[in-house]
């Protein structure tokens, strides 16, 4: 089991929290220009690394707000939470964090 740090709660069991994906895709400038096989990559296609990941992550069952999250796939160590809109580098929740 998960201990999750949420940027606002602190740290929480992973029951409370729910998995939104790869953070920091950015949304195509103009959706209605891109083809059908480019939009289905941008919808569908996310990479699948092993080691460092950025993921991002909803308190669903705390203050219900989303978040970012750096975690080592591989080993499934937390690096950091972070907040929205800001990068993994210049988070102030900079804890490592083990499963």
């Amino acid at each position: 089991m998960l201990l999750i740090s949420c940027p606002w709660c602190g740290e929480r069991d992973e029951v409370e929290f729910h998995y939104g994906g790869e953070s920091h895709i950015a949304y195509p400038d103009d959706p209605e220009a891109i083809t059908d096989d480019a939009w289905g990559e941008f919808l569908f296609v996310r990479n699948n690394p092993s080691g460092e990941f950025r993921e991002r992550w909803l308190h669903t069952h705390g203050c219900r707000r989303w978040f970012n999250l750096l975690r080592d796939t591989s080993t499934h160590e937390i690096v950091r939470s972070y907040r929205m809109g800001e990068s993994a580098d210049q988070s102030s929740g900079a804890e490592r964090e083990s499963d």
